[in-house]
């Protein structure tokens, strides 16, 4: 479930505690918890509802100014589509925040490391790819994904799902644009023995 920044920074301060989506089915299950800008986000409740008895005080529990607005934008989704209502909560902050910066591994975190990208490559249908991403973006921070993808020749999307895997491992950190090895990538990078081939 994605949320724009502005609602998931209001589901981490508590100013917004629900949203609401149009789906064929239910889209998500109570107790999932999914990573936003702002942290991560736990789903408590999800019901079907009728959109025209959403109140304007449910509207801006959701980010809306008033219920007429959320109707008019729940009306943009084409289809019969049911209408849920889904209360959510802050759950904590971004688990990989806090991973990307502790730079001070192991042996055996620096092995951790090396056993999960090598299963990344392994799994690879392009072939190995997580040293040559490492060092792409540990040599050109702040680069465009596109341009990024280009130089290993790759195409844009499959290179950026890729750099979230790394992302997930706490070793890389994105930006408005392109990406750069966080400290733990830095810490990993120059302890590993793996190589760019």
């Amino acid at each position: 479930m994605l949320l724009p920044p502005t609602v998931a920074h209001g589901v981490a301060d508590g100013t917004v505690t629900l949203a609401f989506r149009r789906w064929r089915k239910q889209d998500v299950a109570v107790g999932a918890t999914f990573v936003t800008v702002a942290g991560v986000v736990r789903v408590d409740e999800v019901e079907v509802v009728d959109p025209d008895t959403i109140t304007d005080e449910e509207a801006a529990a959701a980010g809306w100014p008033d219920a007429a607005r959320l109707r008019r934008q729940l009306d943009k989704v084409e289809g019969d589509l049911a209408t849920y209502r889904v209360i959510l909560s802050w759950a904590g902050p971004d688990p990989r925040v806090a991973l990307r910066e502790s730079a001070d591994l192991s042996d055996e975190e620096v092995a951790v490391i090396d056993a999960r990208l090598e299963r990344l490559d392994r799994a690879s249908s392009h072939g190995p790819w997580t040293m040559a991403t490492l060092d792409i973006i540990r040599r050109r921070p702040h680069t465009r994904a596109p341009d990024l993808a280009a130089e290993l020749g790759r195409e844009r999307d499959p290179f950026k799902i890729d750099v979230r895997k790394l992302k997930n491992l706490g070793l890389t950190r994105s930006f408005d644009v392109g990406y750069e090895v966080s400290p733990r990538g830095v810490a990993y990078l120059e302890r590993t023995t793996r190589t760019l081939v």
